[in-house]
């Protein structure tokens, strides 16, 4: 696993690897009041909270408290519905950093090889990064003491690097290039992260942008974006939401505004407690004119589905791929003194033409949360026919767009231009490979005197290419960590060019950063291409 306290976790393929879907929760988060709407928290008159004093006090074995109070909660939530949760401490404090635009700590991404730490990012302006800490490094000591080689887990490691800020680490590493440990000096401090994860001209007059989620500096992070590809000749714009999960209600708002004129209803919502709001675009967008192409896909949900789904309603984008998460409800926060939190349903949303896209919870959590499982089995994700005929949309009511294209509520976003996901996405094989980091791992550990030979990212990307020798030796080192066997290789022999356009793509990551991934990646990108040429008619 990657490292999270004091370091960071990033995901780099999020719909590879299957991502949970992320919360979308209103910004009114506010510590927990003492009244009706959280009386499980009251220990004068609720029962729960009784139970678990009598637990305390009374059960024959020791026990993890807050574990067992946790689950608890949880599961009386569950039965509300499936995107109402009860949040550790860590678990909060997670959600907080991924959408809160950064975290403290020293600013690298890890990977724990051999019982040892190897730095696989170094994060831009990070204090890692301004005290010169080089991509690669090997932590062999800390603080003047031996760290590698001392039954390192992720959970000593993050305590190792915690801390509050302005204090100081010294970190002792080797790199391929010396032999002898060098120690840099690293004050602890707070660490932007952008929610932007690409943004470059994919073809002339063509600009793309990456958005991993929404949180509080997204808006400010595109705008900036979008301003300099406009610098560099955009006229027409390709807004990549695949994989993303949500976050903050008034961001998705933020980012419609961006394209659509004064006065439009971006999205309403309303519940039993929360009176209609309407959220309307303001005078202030920065690209209400040129064409514009929204890609979406299965693990598109919430936020995602506000911006979207306002878009197609308007008729103001043209929407390319596959059927969103459908994840149509509302969070408000509730934090608690100890740190933990309470994200609960208050509301749901509508998009302009009155639809709420939430999928259907009635058959249970298990039910709800094994659906992509379902349209996977089914064919959904693969033909266009299979998607119409296999989705909820056959018994959906349907809605008019402003222009009077019929679009459906109930069961997600469905794209105006479908687009297949390729087999290899879901290929067992690799995605064991990404969850046990075998990409990274084989290029921090052999492929970086390879990375040497190319000045540029450009040159890289333009005249790299992995070869089967280098495959070849990646299969033995996918064997040797015991993730590749013989059984597997009629899916690595199918899977095969996928593969090493994720090896290249996690090089170009490892030396230049995220957007290089993307750019790696996108290459050959169906959505991509189908985009480009919707927004070129």
């Amino acid at each position: 696993m990657k490292q999270t306290a004091g370091l960071i976790f990033r995901s780099m393929i999020l719909v590879l690897l299957g991502v949970a879907v992320g919360l979308l929760i209103n910004r009114r988060s506010s510590n927990a009041p003492a009244d009706d709407s959280l009386t499980v928290y009251d220990p004068n008159g609720n029962k729960l909270e009784k139970v678990m004093q009598i637990v305390r006090k009374k059960y024959v074995d020791s026990i993890d408290v807050d574990s067992v109070e946790g689950v608890t909660i949880n599961n009386l939530l569950q039965k509300l519905d499936p995107h109402s949760v009860y949040l550790h401490k860590k678990q909060a404090q997670s959600l907080s950093e991924k959408l809160e635009g950064g975290f403290d700590g020293i600013g690298i991404e890890s990977q724990l090889l051999r019982d040892t730490l190897f730095v696989t990012q170094v994060l831009p302006g990070s204090p890692a990064y301004k005290a010169g800490l080089p991509n690669g490094a090997r932590i062999i000591t800390l603080n003047g003491k031996p760290f590698s080689g001392t039954h390192l887990t992720n959970d000593r490691v993050n305590n190792a690097f915690s801390g509050s800020n302005d204090t100081g680490l010294y970190v002792g590493v080797l790199t391929d290039d010396s032999k002898a440990v060098k120690t840099f000096r690293i004050k602890r401090g707070h660490v932007n992260l952008s929610s932007l994860d690409a943004a470059y001209i994919t073809s002339p007059g063509v600009g793309y942008i990456k958005i991993s989620k929404f949180g509080t500096t997204t808006d400010t992070d595109f705008k900036s974006s979008l301003k300099r590809l406009k610098g560099q000749g955009m006229q027409k714009l390709v807004l990549d939401l695949r994989g993303n999960g949500g976050g903050y209600l008034n961001t998705a708002t933020a980012l419609a505004d961006e394209f659509l004129p004064k006065g439009r209803l971006i999205v309403y919502t309303q519940g039993q407690h929360e009176p209609r709001t309407d959220y309307f675009a303001t005078d202030s967008g920065l690209f209400e004119q040129g064409k514009l192409a929204v890609i979406i896909d299965e693990h598109s949900a919430s936020a995602s589905e506000i911006l979207a789904g306002a878009l197609q309603d308007l008729d103001r984008a043209v929407i390319i791929g596959r059927r969103s998460f459908g994840k149509g409800l509302v969070q408000e926060q509730f934090r608690f003194d100890d740190g933990t939190a309470l994200n609960l349903t208050v509301a749901r949303y509508f998009t302009p033409s009155g639809r709420s896209i939430q999928k259907s919870y009635k058959a249970g959590t298990e039910s709800y949360k094994n659906d992509l499982a379902e349209r996977l089995q089914k064919g959904e994700l693969y033909t266009a026919q299979n998607n119409v005929d296999d989705s909820t949309f056959n018994m959906a009511v349907t809605y008019h767009t402003t222009a009077g294209k019929k679009v459906y509520g109930g069961g997600g976003i469905m794209p105006d231009i479908f687009v297949p996901e390729e087999a290899a996405e879901n290929s067992r094989l690799v995605l064991d490979l990404l969850r046990n980091q075998a990409f990274s791992g084989y290029v921090v550990e052999r492929m970086q005197n390879v990375l040497k030979n190319y000045r540029t990212a450009d040159d890289y990307l333009n005249f790299f290419s992995i070869n089967d020798v280098e495959f070849n030796r990646f299969v033995n080192y996918g064997s040797a960590l015991g993730l590749i066997k013989d059984a597997d290789m009629h899916e690595l022999t199918v899977n095969k060019p996928y593969i090493k356009t994720l090896l290249k793509a996690q090089a170009a990551r490892f030396k230049w950063g995220s957007e290089w991934f993307y750019r790696t990646l996108n290459q050959n990108d169906a959505g991509i291409s189908k985009a480009i040429a919707a927004l070129n008619q």
